[in-house]
């Protein structure tokens, strides 16, 4: 039962972001690498994060000031991944032999952001399948039985999100629209900190509402992309 719900967790979470990867960036190796350069970034961001958090002791047993200044740090550093595209898309057209991976300035942000998304849902949920391998799951000695799946669609959420918001983030600074910079920010501030009420057991608190976002952060992505109402109807009627 273990192995089955370790399965199940794994795909609910990784499932739709490793579809998308496949479908969509592993057909180019430029994309490749810009990904794995943003996963790495992500990465950095965490780190020091993590340096702050030790050196500030009085606030060290605060999840919230932890939340906040990594959650500042990874736009930072988002913002870093994104002047580095920026400078280096000539040089990208020059030694790619498809110029689609720089003519649709959204294509490189929807890379950079499933980078950021993938590698922070590994981070936040490869302790907890590790300990679905066995030998017991939650559920016993005051545990809850849906910790792990809850952690596994929080992981898909926030996947998502990091992939939009980079589309909306770029999208802003390339054309000045700051209110959608603070959207990003303040929306993942708030996804963020409304995590914290699943230490009380409070999911539905912090999920529904982090779904919601996720549905409206979506819609804004599309349309900054130059989606519309009337290609989404060709989208979906294969037309």
């Amino acid at each position: 039962m273990t192995i089955a719900e370790f399965f199940g967790c794994a795909f609910l979470a990784f499932g739709p972001p490793m579809s998308m990867f496949i479908l969509t960036v592993a057909i180019d190796p430029i994309r490749i690498i810009i990904m794995i350069a943003a996963s790495f970034f992500w990465v950095l961001s965490i780190l020091l994060s993590s340096i702050i958090w030790f050196i500030v002791v009085p606030l060290r047993d605060r999840l919230w000031f932890g939340a906040i200044v990594s959650i500042l740090l990874q736009e930072l550093f988002r913002y870093v991944v994104y002047k580095l595209i920026r400078k280096s898309e000539r040089g990208l057209q020059d030694i790619t032999e498809s110029s689609r991976v720089v003519e649709n300035k959204h294509i490189l942000a929807y890379v950079s952001g499933l980078g950021f998304g993938i590698i922070s849902g590994l981070f936040a949920l490869s302790n907890v399948l590790a300990d679905l391998t066995g030998p017991a799951t939650m559920g016993l000695n005051g545990g809850t039985e849906i910790f792990f799946i809850i952690s596994a669609a929080q992981t898909l959420c926030m996947i998502f999100l990091h992939t939009f918001w980079s589309i909306i983030f770029f999208n802003a600074w390339d054309t000045s629209k700051y209110t959608h910079v603070a959207y990003v920010v303040f929306s993942h501030l708030l996804v963020s900190l409304l995590t914290l009420f699943n230490k009380s057991g409070l999911y539905t608190a912090s999920l529904i509402p982090n779904y919601i976002i996720v549905i409206l952060t979506g819609i804004l992505a599309f349309k900054v992309a130059g989606g519309s109402f009337l290609s989404f109807k060709r989208f979906v009627t294969c037309k």
